[in-house]
């Protein structure tokens, strides 16, 4: 099997799906695999340890002549992918909503794209969920880009000058960014609450050192929603939370805003009202501007400053932490297809339950249920 590493295409995108040590990995399997030249550069990993690793360097045409599975962070022009094996796998993330068109492409191109976004949240794939690894990463980097922002401290300071109070943090949406950006918050000494519409995050919340705000006694909750994944709220529930959060958050000096919904529109969380509540020099991020954004005013891949309140809506936020990021990455795609790989056949066999869910396009055409009906 030969495997190409392309180099990502995607403006201020820095990471890359294949890092040294996973090079290693693939070629331990018996693959042989082709990194197009600076493609982990701006992660860190130049070009000289993919050599050392094994791979062979080259632009991209040669990198991907001939290839049997092309990995990427993000799905690769399809025009690129010309020169590749026909039935080739393609494992990315792919947006396989939002760039409908492009998946229709890969169709056209013969490959066999595997969207790894939609890898089923079950216990044997937890290893290869790349939702979960950058997202943890994503809660991390949320709250130092709040305290970049935020013109005071973090912890409570007790000086011979007076006494410095602790920032309040809010955490709307406790995935795996909420919970990581709630124990980054509390590590850095704010006085941290969190809020969600599953109610089995409670516990969650609690045992990172946190308040929960929930809304209580409410009917026609529809928050446990299927994977693991916050679903559709009832309107009643919307109404209740909304008073909630609104005399909750005009008490809070940093908001971080996480809540996204599977193949929808990002949820609005944060009205401009409920922005223009909170005193002057607070700060709140956004980590679903991608998706539309949890906050009314959010734009996207700036910092904009509304009622004396920033807003925070950096694009793309692991590829901020690039390294990390990457190595994470290119491990939930090793862990992908080692799980699959059949010694005999040389290559690996994916199984119903995880190729089902993650196989967008085959023999040329699209044949995700998701993509179809």
């Amino acid at each position: 099997m030969h495997i190409a590493v392309p180099r990502e295409g995607a403006a201020g995108e820095k990471r890359v799906a294949a890092t040294p040590e996973t090079v290693r990995k693939y070629i331990a399997l018996g693959a042989t695999v082709a990194v197009e030249r600076d493609a982990g550069a701006a992660a860190g990993f130049p070009d000289s340890a993919y050599a050392d690793a094994g791979a062979t360097l080259g632009d991209r045409a040669a990198t991907l002549a001939g290839a049997d599975i092309v990995l990427g962070v993000r799905g690769p022009d399809p025009a690129d992918l010309t020169g590749v094996t026909r039935g080739a796998w393609l494992a990315a993330s792919l947006d396989p909503v939002g760039e409908r068109a492009r998946v229709d492409a890969y169709a056209a191109a013969g490959v066999e794209a595997l969207a790894m976004e939609w890898m089923p949240r079950i216990t044997r794939a937890q290893s290869m969920d790349i939702l979960s690894s950058q997202s943890n990463l994503s809660g991390y980097k949320a709250v130092l880009d709040a305290a970049a922002e935020y013109g005071r401290a973090f912890p409570m300071m007790m000086t011979a000058a007076g006494t410095i109070p602790a920032a309040r943090a809010f955490v709307m949406g406790v995935g795996v960014a909420g919970l990581q950006a709630i124990a980054t918050a509390r590590r850095l000494g704010a006085q941290v609450s969190a809020t969600d519409v599953r109610s089995a995050t409670r516990e969650q919340i609690q045992s990172l050192g946190a308040k929960p705000i929930f809304v209580e006694s409410v009917a026609g909750i529809e928050g446990e929603g299927s994977g693991g994944y916050a679903g559709e709220m009832s309107p009643e529930y919307q109404r209740a939370q909304a008073e909630l959060v609104s005399s909750h958050i005009a008490k809070q000096d940093i908001v971080i805003t996480t809540a996204l919904i599977p193949g929808r529109p990002a949820p609005r969380l944060v009205t401009d009202a409920q922005v223009a509540s909170m005193r002057p020099g607070s700060v709140i991020v956004d980590l679903a501007v991608e998706q539309g954004g949890n906050v009314e005013g959010t734009v996207a891949g700036e910092v904009v400053e509304r009622h004396g309140v920033k807003i925070v809506g950096h694009r793309n936020v692991p590829s901020r932490l690039a390294a990390d990021a990457s190595a994470l990455f290119a491990r939930n795609l090793y862990n992908f297809l080692s799980a699959f790989w059949d010694k005999d056949a040389g290559r690996p066999v994916l199984d119903a339950e995880i190729g089902d869910a993650i196989r967008l396009t085959k023999d040329g055409a699209v044949v995700h249920p998701k993509l179809t009906a």
